[in-house]
């Protein structure tokens, strides 16, 4: 007959049996010893109170004289037996025996047996000893006490007192069913004790087995360190619990961290709130020193215990590729304006010749084409750098499109991208992000202008190589005691929550070791400027 295998047990289940069976033998263990130890002390217990009866009866001066008559051919049985029989049952003994040297009783239970041999060891008695012994007389195995009785210092007669062994088990009988009631009792409640305690451990282990457990822990270890994302632990009390390698990447940590306070990790304090929050957070953008993270977080409430579980997601090479297509965008949007500037210019051309004036026609082409023509002179000979120089000319036609002048100082001057400069790209996020906001705050001020100075400051003088990004702008300024807020993600003047581009610009400052101050203009706009070091290799 097929039977179908029965599952695994539990490991809650595993270890209750376990405990239990445990209890049990430990139990039994102690039954066994301290019946043993209850036995031997019964069997002592019997010895003195048996020895003690027998030397009290030989002193007895009645029966030393009542053997006395013996000697003169008189029979002390009369006077003894009666006395006998009194201190075997005051004394609680079985038995109370008086005998001649000879060994024949005087005294005993069953009077039927007076005058019969004593049944038992005598040698010693008739040397002056008292002795104990187990021996099988006619009451069956019993604990006796043989002592002489003394009467002048000669031996004149032996007192034999004892306890059958049945009265003893009868003794122990009872301590034996008291202990194991104790015992049972004791079993239960361990029993109970174990149960409770492991249904908690089945409720914490969801009924699995070790096995399972076993495989859920190599697969909880292979996905925390397979993952590419950070993913942090959280308990109650906002200390870190588990924490991945990509987690301590992504967060810059070295050494030992677990059990560490969140508080405790000198994280930015935007990042520290993400992490100490109570409520739930979907995607929110953080900045570290040299990255951008996109943070995730959910509490978790379980077994009696909260926490919380967060994952971070390395948003740095994306922010940086969606500012560049944003600056593309730019790009496009400033190609578009032109074409349409173009084909408005393109028109008019036209119009005029059709009109027949040529003249006044090639005048009004040549005038924009130099203007054009000189912007982007301008813009190339300031700056000198390609890309910056596409930057700067398709930021001016989309600043041109809002009705803002974007102009490069005359202060500016080439810039060298070669080894030891910071990259083309980390150029574009700084100047892009302060024009970008620069025209954002002129939008909907009359003569808006920005100034844009980069230059190239301490060539070859070593350490003190830099590249300086400044724009200015004429507007509105900056909120009075904003300071260096305004490079905080999330601040921005058009209210909070939306600002991350000044954040991104500090970043990349501070990633080359530089610095980005904001200040208040002379003519009361706003200033932001940005030094970034040059780090040449040192020839040999």
């Amino acid at each position: 007959m097929f039977r179908f295998p029965r599952p695994p047990r539990s490991l809650a289940g595993q270890l209750f049996a376990m405990q239990v069976l445990l209890v049990a033998v430990v139990l039994a263990g102690c039954a066994v010893f301290a019946y043993a130890t209850a036995r031997g002390q019964a069997e002592e217990a019997a010895r003195l109170q048996a020895g003690a009866v027998a030397r009290a009866v030989a002193d007895s001066p009645s029966v030393v004289e009542a053997v006395r008559g013996a000697g003169r051919g008189t029979d002390p049985s009369p006077a003894l037996q009666p006395y006998a029989e009194r201190v075997r049952v005051d004394s609680g003994v079985d038995f109370v025996t008086i005998m001649s040297p000879a060994g024949r009783r005087w005294t005993h239970r069953d009077p039927r047996r007076i005058g019969e041999p004593f049944l038992g060891n005598t040698a010693p008695a008739l040397r002056g000893e008292t002795f104990a012994e187990t021996y099988t007389g006619t009451l069956g195995p019993s604990i006796r006490v043989v002592t002489p009785l003394l009467d002048d210092g000669r031996v004149v007669g032996m007192v034999s007192a004892g306890i059958t062994v049945r009265a003893i088990r009868d003794r122990l009988a009872g301590q034996l069913s008291a202990l194991v009631w104790v015992a049972a009792g004791a079993l239960t409640l361990g029993g109970m004790g174990t149960y409770v305690v492991n249904a908690r451990l089945r409720r914490h282990t969801h009924g699995m087995n070790a096995a399972e457990l076993s495989g859920v822990y190599d697969y909880h270890q292979a996905a925390l360190h397979g993952v590419r994302e950070g993913l942090l632990m959280l308990d109650g009390r906002r200390r870190i619990t588990l924490i991945n390698d990509a987690g301590r990447e992504l967060l810059g940590l070295r050494g030992e961290v677990r059990g560490t306070a969140v508080a405790d990790l000198a994280l930015p304090p935007p990042l520290t709130g993400a992490l100490l929050a109570d409520r739930p957070r979907v995607d929110e953008v953080h900045l570290t020193a040299d990255r951008v993270l996109v943070v995730n977080s959910s509490p978790v409430a379980g077994g009696g215990r909260r926490g919380t579980v967060v994952t971070l997601r390395d948003h740095t090479e994306l922010q940086s590729l969606a500012g560049e297509l944003d600056n593309e965008r730019g790009f496009t949007e400033a190609l578009r304006s032109q074409a349409h500037e173009a084909a408005n210019r393109l028109h008019t051309v036209v119009s005029l010749i059709e009109l027949g004036r040529a003249d006044e026609a090639v005048e009004f082409a040549t005038a924009e084409l130099e203007l054009a023509q000189a912007l982007t002179d301008e813009v190339v000979t300031a700056v000198g750098e390609p890309v910056l120089v596409a930057l700067l000319l398709g930021k001016a036609a989309q600043a041109h499109e809002r009705g803002v002048e974007l102009i490069v100082t005359r202060d500016s001057s080439a810039v060298d991208t070669g080894p030891g400069t910071p990259p083309a790209r980390d150029l574009v996020t700084v100047l892009g992000n302060l024009v970008d906001n620069a025209v954002e705050a002129l939008m909907g001020t009359p003569g808006g202008r920005v100034a844009v100075t980069v230059r190239h400051e301490g060539e070859g003088e070593g350490e003190g190589e830099q590249i300086l990004i400044r724009v200015t702008d004429n507007g509105p300024g900056l909120p009075e005691g904003a300071g260096a807020d305004v490079f905080r993600r999330g601040w921005s003047g058009k209210g909070e929550g939306r600002g991350l581009g000044l954040a991104l610009v500090r970043q990349v400052a501070h990633r080359h070791g530089g610095s980005a101050d904001a200040a208040p203009a002379s003519d009361g706009g706003a200033e932001f400027t940005v030094r970034l070091p040059v780090r040449r290799a040192v020839r040999a």
